[in-house]
């Protein structure tokens, strides 16, 4: 396109926000929606699925591990629906959908004109396209932040083009109403507001601190997330527990800080993800035509330290991916890249991602899923394994079982086994299960009358600990999945009543 063809668009982006590329936005939007659609039924439920609907059968203001949105919504889907996964993912793979267009409205607010709102979505559908095949905290808090992102930037752009008033104002209460939202999927939120103010007092505009409809909206935030604070005060602030435990399990597991920079570039998505979004970091704190916005860049610089320094997952820092996704698409619009990476930004290379993104989907048929049979092994992903084999613990579990006597209680020592085997028991006629793990823990304990339990997981030195005879009685059977070869204990006389024993038990920990 030549410079005159151009000029209509830029005169038109000047005088104010280009008009949004609805087209192909929403094309992306579509085949993003379809695609998770056709394919969320293929594998079974992950083990933190059936946590969440089994969490959301005991409806509190708040849980142990996380605020109570994503288990209520599991288990109004799940209430609904009973048993379809379809209907149980399907709220998830919309929220990913929606992201793509809110991405592209962040890079329209920063000037972006069709090219670069195009650009932005896409990398958006390619970095999180896998987000959407399970219901998750993670995609809304993401979503939650993609808005909130947009709607400050909007309030920039509106008030740079000199517009006042309630209208203009309206955004910054819209982005405490997102905040509300994204509180009661995950206690980070904060983290970003922190960022933007720094922002704000580092490179402005200040003014946006002083607007009635900010604060506002903080108080509505601040107002809908009392509730789940009392619950948390209430309980002895386990969420605060959890912080500690997850830092310790992020250096276990993911390789702590020192994995976490390679971590976060691959979740961006490759290859054009991770450019594209440093790319934006880069120019968002240096280049003079996203100045107004150059608060943003300070806040993702802030989330990025606050994360690292708390050793939190690199997952924790995906809210703002979107914003640099966007930021790098507007530069690009405005320049051509050094020789170098030239051919980066262009379509082939978008295609190869998409491509590359794709292989994550749950396309093998279910029988070619392999064990992990070795480290090389790439389809024996852990966030595959986790979807299979649920079926053939209940199974194992009930057919120990059905050879105790009337009277006893199922306890599990980690949370998601409990999960398993309240979803999937009573059609095996497993009674509620029970077990002393993180969130689970506070959704009651075995009656001080019961004498006999049959425990899933754990060691014999560690049961012996709390009872006065244990025995082995039999083991997680099936092709794959994570939970097999769990033993199985028949455990009598617990050596304290449960209402004592039952504190003792408690654990945040996998170990």
């Amino acid at each position: 396109m030549s410079v005159t063809e151009r000029e209509p668009e830029t005169e038109a982006a000047e005088r104010g926000a280009a008009p949004v590329a609805w087209w192909p936005v929403g094309g992306i939007a579509a085949v993003t929606a379809a695609l998770l659609l056709a394919t969320v039924h293929r594998y079974g439920y992950s083990m933190d699925e059936l946590y969440f609907v089994a969490a959301g059968r005991h409806p509190d203001w708040g849980y142990a591990d996380q605020p109570p949105f994503v288990p209520l919504l599991a288990a109004l889907m799940d209430g609904l629906f009973p048993g379809s996964l379809f209907w149980l993912r399907a709220p998830d793979a919309l929220v990913v959908a929606a992201g793509v267009v809110v991405c592209a409205l962040i890079a329209r607010e920063l000037g972006g004109r069709r090219r670069a709102q195009v650009m932005a979505a896409a990398a958006f559908a390619i970095a999180f396209l896998n987000h959407g095949g399970q219901i998750d905290t993670g995609t809304f808090n993401l979503v939650a932040w993609t808005v909130c992102i947009w709607l400050v930037a909007r309030w920039v752009r509106l008030h740079n083009e000199g517009r006042t008033g309630l209208s203009a104002d309206l955004p910054l209460f819209w982005a405490g109403v997102a905040t509300a939202v994204a509180l009661q999927v995950k206690y980070l939120i904060p983290i970003l507001w922190i960022g933007i103010a720094i922002g704000l007092l580092v490179a402005g505009p200040r003014r946006m601190l002083t607007r009635p409809l900010l604060w506002a909206g903080a108080a509505f935030a601040v107002l809908t997330a009392v509730p789940g604070l009392v619950w948390q005060a209430a309980n002895g602030w386990p969420q605060a527990e959890m912080t500690a435990v997850l830092a310790e399990e992020t250096e276990l597991m993911w390789g702590g800080r020192l994995a976490f920079l390679p971590q976060t570039l691959m979740t961006m998505g490759l290859a054009i993800g991770t450019i594209l979004g440093c790319y934006g970091l880069w120019k968002l704190l240096r280049s003079p035509e996203l100045r107004p916005h150059r608060y943003l860049g300070w806040a993702a610089l802030v989330v990025i330290v606050a994360v690292v320094a708390a050793n939190g997952r690199f997952t924790y820092v995906a809210g703002v991916f979107p914003l640099l996704f966007a930021a790098g698409a507007v530069q690009l619009q405005e320049r051509r890249p050094a020789r170098w990476w030239r051919w980066v930004p262009t379509w082939p290379v978008f295609v190869l991602s998409a491509l590359l993104t794709l292989l994550g989907l749950p396309i093998d048929e279910p029988s070619e899923v392999r064990p992990a049979s070795s480290p090389d092994d790439r389809r024996a992903r852990f966030d595959t394994l986790v979807q299979f084999g649920w079926p053939e613990f209940t199974d194992s579990v009930a057919k120990v079982w059905r050879t105790l006597p009337s009277g006893g209680a199922v306890v599990t020592k980690l949370y998601w086994q409990a999960g398993a085997l309240e979803v999937l028991g009573p059609d095996r006629g497993l009674p509620r299960p029970y077990s002393p793990h993180r969130g689970y823990w506070n959704f009651g304990r075995p009656s001080d009358g019961v004498t006999t339990v049959l425990y899933v997981g754990g060691t014999e030195e560690s049961l012996r600990r709390h009872f006065g005879a244990v025995r082995r009685a039999g083991t997680v059977e099936g092709r794959i999945g994570i939970a097999i070869g769990t033993p199985i204990w028949v455990c009598e006389r617990p050596l304290q009543p449960w209402s004592r024993l039952w504190p003792e038990m408690r654990s945040l920990t996998l170990r």
